[in-house]
C-alpha cells in the first residue's frame, strides 16, 4: 500500500504529523475494531426509492442476491456501469450523488450506490458515524454567535485547509478499504465525499474521480490516486497550487492530470428543463400569478428560526395569493412540528404532504402546469425521499431558498440565507457572480429585504436569464462531464 500520509502531491508531510495520523487511526481500530482483512460478500438489489427514478442499485452486504459478473449483459455488466460512493453527512453528498445517478442514467450507465456509512457492522462506517455526529454537533452548536466565531468557522476554512488534516484522514480512510474487497477493480468510481474516493483508493480500485463539492479549496478533499473534478474556475487555482495548505509556504502544486475543471453538478432532469422552467417563472410574473418559494432545511437542521421569521413574514402576501410556500423539512419532522406550534396562525393556509411520496411526486408534477396556492409542507422519513423531494419541487418553484451550500450550484434563482461554516460562503459568492443566486443574506432583515425585491418580479426574471445565458456555455454540464470522465478512464466510452 502507498503510504498517502507522509506525501501529498509532493509536499512532505513531518514527522511529527505522521506520528498523529498514526495515533488517529490506532485509536479508531481499538475502539470499534480492525476489519482490514474481513472478506465482506456484496450484491446488488435495486434501490427502492429512487430506482426507478435515476436507474440506482444499491450494492449491500450480503452473500445471497445479485453480484456482480463481468460476462453479465443486464443490469450488471461491468462495461456499462459505475459506482457512485458517497456517505451520508447532511444532505449535501447525497444529493450531489443522486446527480451523478441521474447524468449515468441518461448517458446509458447504470449507478451502483455504495454508501460507506449504511455498513454498520463494518469499522468504516463506525468511524464516519462518529465522525457525523461531531460533524452535526457543531453545526447545531455553530448558531451560538461565540462558538460560531472562536471555533467552527475557523475549523471548516482553516483547520480543514489544512495538508496536515489530509494526512490523518488518509490515515483514518485506510479503515474503510475494506467495503471494496469483493467489488471488481475495473469498475470505475466517483465519490461524491472525499472518504468514498480516499477508501477507493487504498483498495486498488483502478478508476477514481473524486468530485469536489465545495469551491474553498480544502486539504479535506484531496483523494491523491484519484482524479479530482472542481465545480468553479476560482477553485481550480486554488486547488492547483494547493493555495494556503501549509499556512504561508508555497505548495508543490498538483499535477494538471490530476484536477479537471467540470462545472456544476446537476441532475439531468433539471438542466434539460431549464428553459422551460424559466419560461414558466417569467410568465407567472408576467401574469402576476403568486411567486413560489422553496425552503429547504439542511440536513444539520439548523436553520429553523429563519424559516420561522420568513414565513411569519411571507404569510400576508400569500393570503393576498401574491406568494405561495413550500417548506420541504427532510427528515425532520420535529422542525415542522415547531413550526407549526410557533406559527398557529399559518394552519388555514397549509396543505401537508406527510411521508407520502407518491402524493409528493403527483403535486409536483401538477405544479408544473396547474396554480398553486397557501402553503405546502413536505416530510419523509426515508432519506432519499428526504432529499429528492427538494429536486422534485425545484422546478416548479420560482425562488430557492437554501443556505449557500451544495444547493447554491442548482440552476433556479437563489436567496441565500445564513451559511453553516465558512466555508459555504464562496458558494454564495459564486452564485452572485455569475447571476443566478443572491449575495449571503447573514441575518434576517436582510434576508426579508431580499424577499421583497424577489417580490418586485425584475430580479427573478435577471436570474431566469442568466441561468439560460450560464447553461448556454455549460456551466451546468458538470455530472454529465464527471460521468463521462470516469467511464473514458476506465475504457467505457460509448455513451
Amino acid at each position: 500500500m502507498i503510504e498517502r500520509s507522509k506525501e501529498i502531491f509532493g509536499n512532505g508531510i513531518s514527522e511529527h504529523v505522521y506520528r498523529k495520523a498514526l495515533k488517529s487511526k490506532r485509536k479508531y481500530q481499538k475502539k470499534f475494531g480492525d476489519d482490514s482483512k474481513a472478506d465482506y460478500p456484496v450484491r446488488v438489489v435495486k434501490n427502492p426509492y429512487i430506482g426507478d427514478i435515476l436507474g440506482v442499485y444499491n450494492i449491500e452486504l450480503g452473500a445471497d442476491g445479485e453480484v456482480f459478473d463481468a460476462e453479465d449483459t443486464g443490469c450488471f455488466d461491468l462495461q456499462r456501469g459505475l459506482i457512485v460512493g458517497n456517505i451520508r453527512m447532511g444532505f449535501g453528498h447525497y444529493r450531489i450523488a443522486m446527480a451523478m445517478a441521474s447524468a449515468a442514467k441518461h448517458l446509458g450507465y447504470t449507478p451502483y450506490w455504495l454508501d460507506l456509512n449504511s455498513f454498520p457492522q463494518t469499522t468504516g462506517t463506525k468511524v464516519i458515524q462518529a465522525q457525523n455526529e461531531l460533524y452535526s454537533l457543531g453545526s447545531r452548536l455553530s448558531k451560538n454567535p461565540v462558538f460560531n466565531k472562536l471555533v467552527w468557522e475557523p475549523m471548516n476554512y482553516e483547520g480543514f485547509r489544512a495538508l496536515s488534516y489530509n494526512a490523518t484522514d488518509q490515515k483514518n480512510a485506510e479503515l474503510m478499504a475494506a467495503i471494496y474487497r469483493n467489488i471488481p477493480k475495473e469498475l470505475p468510481v466517483i465519490g461524491t465525499h472525499v472518504w468514498p474516493a480516499q477508501a477507493a483508493v487504498h483498495a486498488g480500485m483502478k478508476y477514481v474521480v473524486n468530485a469536489i463539492p465545495d469551491n474553498w479549496p480544502m486539504a479535506l478533499h484531496l483523494a491523491e490516486g484519484s482524479v479530482h473534478t472542481i465545480q468553479c474556475h476560482n477553485a481550480y487555482m486554488g486547488y492547483r497550487i494547493l493555495n494556503g495548505m501549509k499556512k504561508g509556504k508555497v505548495c508543490h502544486p498538483m499535477d494538471d492530470a490530476s484536477l479537471i475543471y467540470t462545472g456544476h453538478y446537476v441532475d439531468h432532469e433539471l438542466v434539460s428543463n431549464i428553459e422551460a422552467d424559466c419560461a414558466a417563472r417569467k410568465r407567472r410574473v408576467a401574469d402576476g400569478r403568486p411567486m413560489r418559494f422553496l425552503l429547504t432545511i439542511g440536513g444539520a437542521g439548523a436553520q429553523k428560526e429563519i424559516f420561522a421569521a420568513i414565513i411569519r413574514y411571507l404569510l400576508p402576501v400569500i393570503r393576498e395569493n401574491r406568494a405561495a410556500l413550500y417548506v420541504n423539512v427532510g427528515d425532520y419532522k420535529n422542525v415542522w412540528e415547531d413550526l407549526k406550534k410557533e406559527i398557529p396562525q399559518m394552519a388555514d393556509q397549509v396543505t401537508e404532504h406527510m411521508d407520502d411520496w407518491e402524493g409528493t411526486m403527483r403535486f409536483a408534477g401538477e405544479a408544473l402546469t396547474k396554480e398553486v396556492a397557501g402553503i405546502h409542507s413536505f416530510y419523509h422519513a426515508n432519506i432519499f425521499e428526504a432529499v429528492y423531494c427538494t429536486n422534485l419541487l425545484m422546478r416548479s418553484a420560482d425562488v430557492l431558498v437554501t443556505k449557500p451550500s451544495e444547493l447554491a450550484f442548482y440552476p433556479v434563482p437563489k436567496l441565500f440565507i445564513r451559511r453553516v461554516g465558512k466555508h459555504e460562503m464562496w458558494g454564495a459568492i459564486h452564485s452572485a457572480e455569475i447571476g443566478d443566486g443572491t449575495m449571503e443574506c447573514r441575518d434576517i432583515p436582510h434576508t426579508l429585504q431580499m424577499i421583497d425585491l424577489f417580490l418586485e418580479g425584475k430580479l427573478l426574471c435577471d436570474m431566469c436569464d442568466n441561468i439560460l445565458a450560464n447553461k448556454s456555455i455549460g456551466i451546468y454540464d458538470g455530472a454529465y462531464r464527471v460521468v463521462r470522465l470516469a467511464a473514458g478512464e476506465a475504457g467505457n466510452t460509448n455513451a
